[in-house]
């Protein structure tokens, strides 16, 4: 799919103004100017990496075989454990030490030390979450001694490539780097891979941004009014994970099938009322670099199996598209690790989706069973008020001390910067890391009020990623697990982040398991569900411990013969613990079931390729709900009439070519702008969108003497609200049959009369989406399309994000014009509150057949090499585009047949 440069373009941010005109020196370089441009193309080449021969890598006992195919996708073959991840770090290294050093620098709050006092702020948040204390905690008490032996491995085998290649030959990022300063990547260390599952944690959080949210709106909506904009989960109609099931009040075990005899949690919350004060907090969180991708409703995965009794091969088909952040590389790379002989001292066989910087295979399959993963989305995340003075908080009645600790933030080309992070039994007080934060709570109406009242709360955070787990374990005990049972071990070490798992098995079995440390939470006064924060000094409000493993929800060989997991609820009402009150809606879950039937009904088979278009299946439920009432509405101006006409007998497909598409999608933004969005609190309103107001402590009906403000808005455009997601499905289709509902009203402005209700207010949605893609597409909508609208960038997260258009240019591609959107299972999301542009895809596709593990299929968004103007940067994303799967080689001899460069690593 070519790119379209005739859409609309985002603007570019400020950069650096001294690191700019260093890396233009660089670039006026590298494009040959200057200095000839031999040396341009020898720099820009310098890193890419060696495919054939041999090398040395020290501390091998064996020769190991890299075979890559036309894609530069690399099958490494070795005689030992040790030899294989050791070749696995070495390899990740060649395609994308890069991403690997900013990662282990984002995870540890070292930005600063590589980009400069810009970064020192998210530094500050980041120590004081302190996610590379914890990974050095889990590294050393809780990690087995074959994780740590492996993890040492991957270490030698990255610092083994660092030895001998530096600057420019490392990645031509560091060529521009250079220029300003003698930054050289530090050795890697087994602590630098175990910290970056904090940051997919992190991404993967669950509901914190929900009960930030929730707690910003209560300064325009009162608690009955944002019950409403967080509707129940709709399990009538969109069927969770696991259809019954119970766990038994005695032995505390799960058992699929039948009913709970436990009553389920119940609803509530504590703490309405908390103002914008908590809106720096969300500023703060938003400026973590969000490695997958922005946090919120609507943002997840699809994966979904369907036993050998629904198939074409009689053996299981297992899908999975993980929906994360677009990005230069992708966050996946693609490798296949194998011994050539398993044996106790080599045990793996596995082929899939890795992340570089870290051993083993995240997603894929071995040679006896394959895995999938989707976001789980547990409230793993509690924000408590604390009292405080300045020795300390208080907890119970009695004055506790901080728990307290110095870090030194050191600055390219600045000085350090010093700062104290203090903690309570709670967790870090990340109220200290914004200067605003010093009032959160003033005017939370909690009870029990404090002494210091009048100076306000601290905010902590209680997170189960903040302590040490096994996950690591976690995933090479998947990687070698062989039957159902192994694998249910090993996800039981899977604590964080908590993910939804399917499995499949070359027998023919397919299950699933709800793996994760969840935390149960203490009665409090009334129900503590975590919706919104909670007092920190009462005892009442405290986690009382986890869901024990046996009673987490699975299913084995169901009798429906498939599972479907893409982010709704796992279980039904009945289940007897809170998982989250903030389940996706179901909305893509719902319509992949309802493709499964349609295949399987009388008999039908579900073949490979059909699982390869239900990925791509991009029908919007919401136009199919909403469309109806848009084309029943009587439009007198021609202008507007004839975009409305495009709707009739649309089939609510969003192909990139429809104009329909593109028109109902900007008729759904502009009707939750004006029903909702003008509505909302300046916090949650996207950056730059200012509107003339009333304040938000008054109330009452509006009248000619009301006083209005000039508001703007405050929040980053890919989190801010009304997001659109299938939440937002839930919110109008509980009024739409309710034309005078109060939510379709806005307000009356002198010369300017509001709409009264449900007709006027899409009659207006439709007049200001004409005009908006008049100014955006052009007047003639038979030029109109979605997908120019609709457009994907992939930005180099680094120095494609800041800069000059040549340096973005550099490293950066795009746009690709794409069909799908929110809560489709194609799902190219787009946050309606701050425009089309893709803010979140499929990042990588895999079909797998348990028949024939080589007639399996797999793409990547972009490709292996991280190295800008490699053949493998991005050679993927055309295809990927499309929709197209490549084929996926695992065993020997299909390795060998698709290989096309060989490199031989010896001792």
């Amino acid at each position: 799919m070519p790119a379209n440069k005739s859409g609309p373009v985002p603007r570019k941010k400020k950069g650096r103004r001294g690191r700019l005109v260093a890396i233009t020196v660089v670039l006026l370089l590298v494009a040959g100017i200057g200095f000839g441009a031999f040396w341009g193309v020898s720099t820009v080449r310098a890193s890419f990496p060696q495919t054939t021969g041999s090398l040395k890598l020290p501390g091998l006992t064996n020769p190991v075989d890299v075979t890559r195919d036309a894609h530069g996708i690399p099958q490494i073959y070795a005689d030992t454990d040790e030899d294989l991840f050791r070749a696995q770090g070495y390899v990740q290294a060649q395609d994308r030490f890069w991403e690997m050093d900013v990662r282990r620098h984002m995870t540890a709050g070292r930005l600063s030390e590589m980009f400069g006092k810009s970064q020192v702020k998210t530094d500050s948040f980041l120590r004081t979450l302190g996610w590379r204390e914890v990974a050095q905690k889990e590294y050393d008490t809780k990690l087995s001694a074959g994780t740590k032996k492996y993890l040492q491995s991957y270490s030698a085998g990255v610092n083994a490539y660092l030895k001998d290649h530096e600057g420019s030959a490392v990645s031509l990022e560091y060529a521009a780097l250079d220029f300003e300063n003698d930054y050289k990547p530090e050795k890697w260390t087994p602590v630098d891979s175990v910290a970056w599952l904090k940051a997919m944690a992190w991404d993967l959080r669950g509901n914190m941004q929900e009960e930030i949210d929730r707690s910003l709106m209560t300064s325009r909506f009162t608690p009955a009014q944002i019950a409403q904009l967080y509707p129940a989960y709709p399990y009538k109609r969109n069927k969770p994970i696991v259809e019954g099931g119970s766990v038994d009040p005695a032995s505390k075990r799960f058992t699929p099938g039948g009913s709970a005899n436990a009553a389920p949690a119940g609803p509530g919350g504590v703490t309405a009322g908390l103002q914008s004060q908590l809106s720096s907090l969300s500023k703060t969180m938003n400026e973590v670099p969000a490695l997958l991708g922005p946090n919120g409703n609507g943002i997840g995965s699809n994966s979904w199996v369907v036993s050998g009794a629904h198939t074409t091969t009689g053996k299981p088909l297992l899908a999975n598209d993980p929906h994360l952040a677009p990005q230069m590389p992708s966050l996946w790379y693609q490798m296949g690790l194998h011994c050539r002989t398993t044996s106790p001292k080599c045990n793996y066989d596995a082929s899939g989706f890795t992340f570089s910087g870290m051993p083993g295979v995240v997603i894929g399959h071995n040679q006896d069973i394959s895995w999938g993963m989707t976001n789980l989305g547990a409230d793993v995340t509690d924000l408590y008020l604390e009292k405080v003075n300045a020795d300390g908080y208080f907890y119970d009645n009695k004055q506790q001390p901080f728990i307290t600790r110095k870090e030194t933030i050191k600055v390219a080309g600045g000085e350090s910067r010093e700062i104290t992070v203090r903690s309570t039994r709670n967790g870090p007080i990340v109220s200290d890391r914004d200067g605003e934060l010093a009032n959160v709570g003033k005017d939370a109406p909690v009870g029990n009020a404090a002494p210091d009242r009048g100076d306000g709360y601290a905010v902590s955070l209680r997170w189960t990623a903040l302590d040490p787990g096994k996950s690591m374990d976690a995933v090479f005990e998947m990687n070698r697990a062989k039957d159902w049972n192994s694998f249910r071990k090993a996800a039981a070490h899977f604590e964080v982040p908590s993910q939804n798992l399917i499995y499949a098995d070359t027998k023919g079995n397919i299950g699933y398991q709800a793996p994760g440390r969840i935390p149960v939470r203490g009665k409090g006064e009334g129900q503590f569900d975590g919706t919104y924060p909670a007092p920190g000094w009462n005892p009442k409000y405290q986690w009382t411990g986890s869901i024990p493993q046996k009673a987490l929800p699975y299913e084995y060989n169901p009798k429906r013969g498939y599972i479907v997991t893409a982010n709704q609820a796992v279980t039904d009402e009945k289940y007897p613990y809170l998982l989250t009150k903030d389940w996706g809606y179901g909305s893509r879950s719902q319509r992949i079931n309802d493709l499964i039937e349609s295949k399987i009904k009388d008999g039908g088979k579900v073949s490979t390729d059909d699982m390869q278009a239900f990925q791509k299946d991009n029908s919007s439920e919401i136009a199919r709900l909403l469309t109806p009432y848009l084309t029943k509405i009587d439009i007198k101006d021609k202008y507007v009439r004839d975009a409305q006409q495009l709707l009739e007998g649309w089939d609510f497909t969003q192909e990139p070519d429809s104009a329909a598409a593109a028109y109902f999608n900007a008729v759904w933004r502009n009707t939750l702008k004006l029903a909702f969005g003008n509505k909302m609190p300046k916090e949650v309103r996207p950056d730059g969108q200012c509107l003339t107001v009333r304040p938000a402590d008054e109330t009452g009906p509006a009248d000619e003497n009301d006083k209005y403000i000039r508001e703007c808005g405050e929040r980053a455009g890919d989190t801010a609200q009304p997001d659109g997601g299938d939440r937002w499905y839930e919110v109008v289709r509980g009024i739409l049959d309710d034309p005078d509902n109060a939510w379709w009203k806005t307000e009356d402005r002198p010369n300017r009369p509001g709409d009264k209700n449900r007709d006027q207010l899409l009659a207006h949605a439709m007049k200001d989406a004409r005009y908006e893609l008049t100014s955006k597409l052009g007047k003639n909508i038979d030029n109109w399309s979605w997908g120019r609208l609709h457009q994907m960038f992939l930005t180099n997260q680094t120095l494609g994000t800041d800069g000059p258009g040549m340096l973005q240019g550099l490293f950066n591609r795009g746009p690709w014009n794409l069909g799908g959107g929110e809560a489709a299972v194609d799902a190219t999301g787009w946050n309606a509150a701050g425009g089309y542009q893709v803010t979140w895809v499929p990042s990588m596709r895999m079909v797998v057949n348990l028949a024939d593990l080589d007639k399996s299929r797999w793409i990547n968004l972009t490709g292996a090499s991280g190295h800008a103007y490699d053949a493998h940067y991005y050679d993927q994303t055309d295809k990927w585009a499309k929709g197209d799967l490549l084929p996926w080689a695992y065993s020997e001899k299909a390795v060998k047949n698709a290989g096309k460069d060989t490199l031989t690593l010896s001792p």
